[in-house]
């Protein structure tokens, strides 16, 4: 059993009122017109029968269990850029998110497409880069081979992130030339890279 608190409108045993009947079970039943609607066990467990109402008073960001997905941000860019040198560069593939909480993980799932060289043994390099900073290199020699065209591949990875702050965070896909004797070109022929940003609760 249960100790039960029901508020009952008077159309099941016929008086209206707050009625309470108690038990040892350290069980407690709300109830609605005889019908429970949150149980609350000895633990502190909490079972909730029906569904929960979230459009003004849900559950907030910050009650969030561990692994929850708090926003997303997605980009994509799909113009052809080439880089000649070992210098980085930017892609042109780059997204923004301001975490809510200090925390939090930030996923990144990145996707590099149409990657070609045309000239000479050398192959691509990508790095992600967290601001100003590369934070994840994912390709040092891709594609690399000894024929004068390597083209069409896509490179793709994900990384998870601990940026530990609140403020606006870029993250921006950079490549370069491993050899420094050719160039690499990414987006070739319009072909479209993308990135998402997952904030992740923790």
């Amino acid at each position: 059993m249960a100790s039960i608190l029901n508020a009952d409108n008077g159309s099941v045993s016929g008086s209206a009122g707050l009625k309470s009947i108690a038990d040892s079970s350290g069980v407690l039943a709300l109830q609605t017109n005889g019908t429970t609607a949150v149980t609350i066990d000895a633990s502190q467990n909490t079972t909730l029968v029906g569904t929960l109402a979230t459009s003004s008073r849900g559950i907030t960001k910050a009650s969030m269990p561990s692994g929850s997905v708090l926003q997303v941000v997605n980009a994509n860019y799909s113009t052809s850029t080439t880089n000649n040198t070992s210098t980085m560069a930017s892609t042109g593939l780059t997204a923004s998110i301001t975490p809510l909480f200090s925390t939090s993980k930030i996923l990144i799932v990145l996707s590099v497409s149409s990657i070609y060289k045309f000239t000479n043994n050398t192959g691509a390099i990508l790095q992600l880069y967290r601001g100003g900073s590369n934070v994840f290199q994912f390709e040092y020699t891709g594609g690399a081979n000894n024929s004068t065209n390597t083209g069409g591949y896509t490179s793709a990875t994900t990384y998870l992130d601990s940026p530990a702050t609140t403020s606006a965070t870029s993250y921006t896909v950079y490549f370069a030339s491993q050899q420094n004797n050719a160039g690499i070109t990414v987006q070739q022929n319009g072909g479209s890279s993308t990135i998402t940003l997952m904030e992740i609760a923790v």
